[in-house]
C-alpha cells in the first residue's frame, strides 16, 4: 500500500507522518499523533465533533485527508490553551456549565474561536448560525451560547 509523507504544522509544533491517500486527517490526529481531542461523531461531517481549523479556515477533520495537511497549518482543541491558562472560551464553558459528555465540546470551542477571530462581537443570530454544524445531544444551546457571549465580551475588554 502506498504512503504518503506529509509536513505540517499542528498546534504551532511541525510534525511529519506517512498515511495511506484514503486516511483523513481525524484518523491521523487521533491514531497516529495521538491529538484525540477531536472526536468521530458521525464521519459525514453533520456533527462538527471533528472541528478544527485548517489554515484558519473551519472544516470537519473527518471529511479532510490528512494528507491535505501537507504545509498546513492545522489547528485543534489541544492548540487553544496557553500552556496551563485556559482560552477564556474554555473558562466560560466551565464557569456557564456549558459542556456535559465532552463529545461535541472540543469541536464547538474550535469553532466559537474561529468566529471570534473573524468576529469578535457577534450577534446573537450569526453565533446561533456559525454554531449550527456543532450538534449537542446533552446541554441544550443556551448555556453553551452564553458561554461564548461572555467569552467574546471578555476578549474584547468589555
Amino acid at each position: 500500500m502506498t504512503k504518503l509523507h506529509v509536513s505540517t504544522t499542528i498546534n504551532g509544533d511541525a510534525y511529519e507522518f506517512l498515511c495511506a491517500p484514503e486516511e483523513t486527517l481525524l484518523d491521523v490526529l487521533r491514531n497516529r499523533l495521538g491529538l484525540t481531542g477531536a472526536k468521530e461523531g458521525c464521519g459525514t461531517g453533520d456533527c462538527g465533533a471533528c472541528s478544527v481549523t485548517v489554515n484558519g479556515r473551519l472544516v470537519c477533520s473527518c471529511l479532510v485527508l490528512g494528507a491535505e495537511a501537507d504545509g498546513a497549518e492545522v489547528t485543534t482543541i489541544e492548540g487553544m490553551a496557553d500552556g496551563d491558562e485556559l482560552h477564556p472560551l474554555q473558562r466560560h464553558f466551565i464557569d456557564g456549565a456549558a459542556l456535559q459528555c465532552g463529545v461535541c465540546t472540543p469541536g464547538i470551542l474550535v469553532a466559537a474561536k474561529a468566529l471570534l477571530e473573524k468576529n469578535p462581537d457577534p450577534s446573537d443570530e450569526e453565533l446561533r448560525y456559525w454554531l449550527a454544524g456543532n450538534l449537542c445531544r446533552c446541554t441544550g444551546y443556551d448555556k453553551i451560547i452564553r458561554a461564548v457571549q461572555a467569552a467574546a465580551a471578555e476578549m474584547r475588554g468589555a
